[in-house]
Formats: C-alpha cells, sequence, structure tokens
C-alpha cells in the first residue's frame, strides 16, 4: 500500500512539473552590433537580469554582430514573428517610418540633454508606429553624437564634394548628397573592408563605432560635430508579449526601463572613453570650424524642413512637445 502510494505521488508530482517546464519561455535577439558595443553588452546584461528576475522563466538568447539577421532585415524578422524581440536602430528603416527619423535630423536636439528631451517628445508617437508593426517598445538608447571621419584633412565643406562617403540611413545617405558626396550604404561589420577597398573615404558615425572598427588603421581625421544622436530601440513581437503572464510582462517591462536608465549612461560615458581612445591610437580629433558649422547647420535645416514635411502632424507634435510651445 506504501508503494502504491509513492508511486502514485510520483506520477501527481510529475504531472504538475510539466506545466513549469513548459512555461519556459526562450527567445532568440538579434542585434547588429558586436560584443564590444557598449549597446550590445547592455543587451546582454538586459537578458541576465530578466532571467535572473524571472528565475529562468524567461531565457533571451542574444545574437550579436548581426550573426543570426541581417540589419536590414530585423524589423520585418520581429515584426512578422521570425523572431520574438530583437534590437535595431531605429534610422535604418526611415524610409518606412518618417517617426523613426526623427533623431536623425542633423541639429535637431544634439547633444545628450536635448537627445532625451526629443525621445521624451518622441515616445508616445513612436509606440503608436510601433503597435501597427505588431511590435512592444521595451526601451530605446541613444548613440553618442555623430561625427565625420575622413582620410584626408578638411579645409571646408567644398573638400566633400565627389567623395564616397558611408552612410547608414536615408538621412545621413541625405546629408552626404547636400554635402556633395556620394553616399553609400555600408554595415558596421564590413566598414574596415569598405575602407580597405576605397569603397568610401569618408563617413558619418559616432567615436564609438569608430573606436569599434578601428577607424586609426583607415582614416587619420575625426570632427566632432556632434550633429545628432540616432537611437537603437529594443522591441518585443506583441503576441510573444501577450504570451507572457502578467507577472512576467512586468519583469519585462520593469528590467527595460532599469536598461535604457543603465544604457544613455553608458552612452555618455563612451563617448568620452572613445574619443580619447581615437586621440591615443594617432587620429587628430578636430573640433570644426565655425564655417563648416555653418554649412552643416544648414543642411541640417534643409533636412529638417524634408522631415516635418514627410512626417505630417506627427511630426509637428514631436518638435512642439520637444521645443515646449
Amino acid at each position: 500500500m506504501l508503494r502504491s502510494i509513492a508511486v502514485a505521488a510520483g506520477i501527481l508530482a510529475a504531472h504538475f512539473a510539466i506545466p513549469s517546464v513548459q512555461a519556459q519561455t526562450k527567445w532568440d535577439m538579434p542585434t547588429p552590433y558586436s560584443d564590444g558595443e557598449y549597446h550590445t553588452i547592455n543587451v546582454r546584461q538586459f537578458a541576465e537580469d530578466v532571467k535572473k528576475a524571472s528565475g529562468g522563466q524567461i531565457d533571451i538568447n542574444v545574437h550579436s554582430n548581426a550573426s543570426l539577421i541581417k540589419h536590414p532585415d530585423m524589423l520585418r524578422a520581429v515584426s512578422t514573428g521570425q523572431v520574438p524581440i530583437a534590437e535595431f536602430l531605429l534610422g535604418q528603416f526611415g524610409n518606412e517610418e518618417a517617426v523613426f527619423n526623427a533623431d536623425n535630423v542633423p541639429f535637431l536636439a544634439a547633444g545628450f540633454d536635448n537627445a532625451w528631451k526629443l525621445y521624451q517628445a518622441q515616445r508616445s508617437v513612436l509606440q503608436k508606429k510601433l503597435e501597427g508593426r505588431g511590435l512592444v517598445l521595451l526601451y530605446s538608447v541613444a548613440w553618442p553624437g555623430q561625427g565625420l571621419y575622413t582620410r584626408n584633412l578638411i579645409k571646408s565643406a567644398d573638400d566633400f564634394k565627389g567623395i564616397k562617403f558611408r552612410t547608414y540611413s536615408a538621412y545621413t545617405a541625405r546629408f552626404a548628397e547636400l554635402l556633395g558626396a556620394s553616399p553609400t550604404v555600408i554595415q558596421v561589420p564590413e566598414v574596415p573592408q569598405a575602407f580597405a577597398t576605397g569603397t568610401i573615404s569618408a563617413m558619418i558615425t559616432s567615436a564609438a563605432t569608430g573606436s569599434t572598427t578601428k577607424a586609426w588603421e583607415f582614416v587619420k581625421n575625426y570632427y566632432a560635430t556632434n550633429a545628432m544622436h540616432p537611437k537603437n530601440v529594443v522591441v518585443v513581437n506583441n503576441r510573444s508579449y501577450q504570451g507572457l503572464s502578467g507577472a512576467q510582462k512586468k519583469i519585462l517591462t520593469d528590467t527595460a526601463a532599469a536598461a535604457e536608465k543603465r544604457g544613455w549612461e553608458m552612452a555618455r560615458q563612451r563617448t568620452q572613453s572613445a574619443e580619447k581612445l581615437l586621440a591615443d591610437n594617432g587620429m587628430t580629433v578636430h573640433t570644426p570650424d565655425a564655417a563648416l558649422m555653418t554649412v552643416l547647420g544648414k543642411i541640417g535645416d534643409t533636412i529638417g524642413a524634408e522631415w516635418l514635411k514627410a512626417a505630417g502632424a506627427d511630426g509637428e507634435a514631436i518638435v512642439k512637445a520637444y521645443r515646449g510651445k
């Protein structure tokens, strides 16, 4: 009889153990950047924190350096549920949604304080646009201010005319066009090879990306224009999100809020360390002169007007909220 009771108890325990195993959620998460980049470091910390807070019920496997999904395909992949969660650069998909380009407008919000203020003005509209694509915004983190990398010393804006110029979004391509350069979209992992083969001879990107790609090996000059602070977003497919329990959703969003705060602080720190690293490796970090900044500012005004026209009422609402009017 005791043996029968023990067997029955074992069966009962096994029965109730099955749901707990099934309850574990395993997500593959693509991200475009290398493991050494602060965005990826932050994403991996986010994944670890989610796993710990959920007692292992949510296990996010981060695939860095675009190893799982190429960057241009990430929005579609997470929207369709090919992957449940992803990180990508908003401006990468600015041609699909004008609101995504708000932080790609040069000199609209230069500096981290202004970039954060713009994000707060943009956030509610951004959430709605992502929801329309079946996505939930978890958090967003800015890049350091974007600057110009060149092989040759730039004496005036005319020196950009005709050169092959690496861009990474619709608006950085437009920026290059207005400079008179020839824009070429190159993903971060391909930058060194593109310079080595002569595919490009200049680029606009952050000091962080410059240090990650060891820019000193192929260019000598960095102009700290601080033009804009493009943002990465971490989003989750809504169906995957709705498949979580209420407690799990709270863990995900609370952990995301912590990752967002941590990421912005990491971005500030990365700016200082990256510019120092560029200089320590023989690059000249320039403060652009007034004449160059005037030309760049006018380009920013042109792109800003084009963006407002494309974004319509959403763009006007964002700028109004940003400027406090």
